[in-house]
């Protein structure tokens, strides 16, 4: 049932969360008089704290069950903050709302660029690597466990992935394992590492952002080669960089009014 604010019917914002970004505008909007969010994770996506708003966590069941959804729950725009790989997520969500009329808008951080003293290697994707990390390497895997099978050739390379939860299956690569890790770290954390694992090459998606960017701070002091992965194409439309874009964006929607 629609909430009502001082005789105003309030605005139904969903949130597509799954970044650091999407905590803070949830954050910033808790609370305001005239809007109602609707945070969104993915059913994988691990939640350290609440988000102080109404939260649902799982899959809409594909294009059908997403418009369903927004017309189930009278959803009036979308403002997706997801990662800028889940790029499925994103051109599906701009198409269906461009389709409904509903206002849309993709929270999208800049890109990292290499500066003076980087070593890095652009990627279109991880089954690229083969080409340029010699075999025998010792290398430390960013790019999250999902996407570790499409590694293909990188068998005699010791692959080590770090993630935040202890894994419930076996490493899927010939040579390697996980490394459990809790986020943030510093640089000097992320040197010391490398240094203990010995590292020879780092392998990241190019996510952007401060919270993630200390392992390349770290290599650059190491003189690591760094395999950067690409962003893949992202769907046309409003695009906003930063949490001031996208809480401006919000403010300059018209809030429906009760009839």
């Amino acid at each position: 049932m629609r909430k009502v604010s001082g005789g105003v019917r309030m605005m139904r914002l969903l949130l597509l969360a799954g970044t650091t970004e999407a905590r803070e505008i949830a954050a910033a909007l808790a609370g305001n008089p005239r809007i109602e969010v609707i945070v969104s994770l993915a059913s994988g996506t691990r939640m350290a704290r609440p988000l102080g708003v109404t939260t649902r966590i799982g899959g809409f069941g594909g294009s059908d069950g997403f418009t369903a959804y927004l017309a189930r729950e009278g959803i009036d725009a979308v403002l997706d903050a997801t990662h800028p790989f889940a790029v499925e997520m994103s051109h599906r969500t701009r198409d269906l709302c461009s389709k409904l009329g509903l206002p849309c808008a993709q929270v999208l951080r800049p890109g990292w660029t290499p500066g003076p003293g980087d070593r890095w290697t652009t990627l279109n994707d991880e089954s690229e690597a083969a080409q340029h990390i010699p075999p025998g390497a010792q290398v430390f895997v960013a790019t999250g466990r999902q996407t570790l099978e499409r590694y293909i050739g990188m068998g005699d390379r010791m692959m080590i992935c770090r993630q935040i939860d202890a894994s419930s299956g076996p490493f899927p690569l010939p040579q390697g394992y996980f490394l459990p890790g809790r986020p943030p770290f510093t640089v000097a954390q992320e040197v010391a590492l490398f240094r203990r694992l010995s590292i020879d090459w780092l392998i990241v998606k190019n996510a952007g952002g401060d919270a993630s960017r200390t392992k390349l701070d770290a290599a650059r002091q190491l003189n690591l080669p760094v395999a950067m992965i690409r962003r893949p194409s992202q769907p046309l439309g409003v695009q906003l960089e930063t949490v001031a874009d996208a809480l401006g964006w919000v403010k300059g929607l018209q809030c429906p009014v009760s009839p």
